[in-house]
């Protein structure tokens, strides 16, 4: 009897331990996305210009932060930042970033993993930060949001 209650007093205080990691974890997280959220619109520092559109090119960027041995950036999200695209022809440019290759971004947006994806509105302001893989739907959900 003593060996069952042992057994299910570390069963239980794994579970706890489990449950503390993942809301610790998310808190993190959502912290994170409130600083890339907060940040500023981009300004004019000569890496900011070669991501700057013009009002009349585009009223969404989506800035795609990927690596090259990112296997899930170039087989789920690049189809679905095509399909978002082909939906929105004129309205979205994206922007391939290599994330190991440009610390300023990647430290201005809190990247945390790759892939990840900012949604700018034309005026440079964040609108929404999805760290890890983005579905079309919710790409689409938030271009629509950002540019209406």
């Amino acid at each position: 009897m003593p060996e069952i209650l042992v057994r299910l007093f570390v069963l239980t205080l794994v579970g706890a331990l489990t449950l503390l990691v993942v809301v610790l974890g998310r808190r993190f997280v959502e912290k994170r996305r409130q600083q890339a959220l907060s940040a500023g619109r981009l300004g004019k520092t000569v890496l900011e210009r070669t991501l700057a559109v013009g009002p009349d090119e585009a009223c969404i960027r989506i800035l795609s932060f990927s690596s090259l041995d990112c296997r899930q950036c170039h087989q789920l999200q690049a189809p679905a930042l095509q399909r978002v695209l082909d939906t929105h022809r004129d309205a979205v440019i994206v922007v391939d970033i290599d994330a190991t290759s440009s610390p300023e971004l990647t430290e201005r947006y809190q990247v945390l993993t790759v892939p990840s994806t900012v949604v700018l509105d034309a005026t440079g302001h964040v609108h929404a930060v999805n760290y890890g893989f983005a579905t079309t739907q919710r790409l689409l959900e938030q271009v629509d949001a950002a540019c209406g």
